[in-house]
């Protein structure tokens, strides 16, 4: 007899557990980073190279600059000597946003004095 109490006993229990337990289910919000805003230069202006003006002139590939808050326009033009020609772009990693509304400006060559100098990205706000 008592080992059918206890039998009973165990399965009321067993049931009673049974009736509590609850599948619960966690609930995971993963928040990936938004792409950055890239202020990318516009397309290249197609320029006509007009003749040199003497022998022992380079011609100056117009390019985009950044200035300020926006990117200009550097027309092509002919200087005196030897110059290298532009540069392949840099591959450069964007970096983590800073706090606010920013957005980040690639980095480029520009003609400075008489060779080309990069210009890293940056973030601007």
């Amino acid at each position: 007899m008592r080992s059918t109490w206890m039998a009973v006993a165990l399965g009321s229990a067993v049931a009673a557990l049974a009736a509590c337990t609850a599948t619960v289910k966690e609930q995971v919000v993963v928040q990936r980073p938004a792409p950055p805003v890239v202020r990318a230069p516009p397309a290249l202006i197609v320029e006509t190279v007009p003749a040199a003006p003497a022998a022992g002139y380079t011609w100056v590939a117009g390019h985009w600059v950044w200035r300020d808050v926006k990117w200009v326009w550097v027309p092509g033009h002919w200087r005196a000597g030897y110059v290298r020609p532009m540069p392949p772009l840099v591959a450069e990693q964007v970096t983590l946003a800073p706090p606010g509304a920013a957005y980040w400006v690639p980095g480029h060559w520009k003609f400075e004095g008489n060779d080309w100098v990069w210009v890293p990205g940056h973030w601007h706000h």
